[in-house]
């Protein structure tokens, strides 16, 4: 019986702690989904209006056998950026070391979805709906570029 009770109090003391600990997040953040899809990053992506008006960026660093490091930029808003390197300073989505063409998704009504294939990556993107009226929310897979496609 006591072996039980145990039990339950490790799975409500592992369901808890995150709960807890999302809290503490900002309202731009990433989760993610990825389980069983051999995607690198897979999940969504919400770019929230901060109090300066601004919306929210998240960066995310990675690393690939033949590309090397790199980063991958989310928003704000609309706008998606990679770049080959991994550097402290903010880069431009505008430069052209911004291997994605076009770098902001264009919205049409409330739909939006893109796709870009560079550097031996697959990047998708949709836009998902917000949970407030400041946010938008983008469903986002990166991937390593399937060689055997024919596009």
């Amino acid at each position: 019986m006591a072996r039980r009770g145990a039990k339950w109090g490790l799975l409500t003391a592992s369901t808890t702690a995150p709960l807890l600990g999302s809290a503490a997040f900002d309202y731009s953040q990433f989760t993610s989904y990825n389980d069983r899809t051999r995607a690198m990053l897979e999940g969504n992506w919400q770019s929230c209006r901060e109090s300066d008006g601004k919306y929210a960026e998240r960066v995310y660093d990675g690393k690939l056998p033949g590309l090397g490091p790199f980063e991958l930029h989310m928003g704000p808003y609309h706008e998606f950026a990679l770049f080959r390197g991994v550097q402290d300073e903010h880069r431009d989505h505008a430069s052209s070391d911004n291997l994605l063409r076009p770098y902001t998704v264009e919205v049409v009504g409330l739909a939006a979805k893109h796709k870009w294939e560079t550097s031996g990556l697959r990047l998708d993107v949709t836009l998902a709906g917000g949970s407030r009226e400041d946010c938008e929310s983008w469903w986002v897979t990166l991937r390593r570029a399937d060689s055997s496609s024919s596009h």
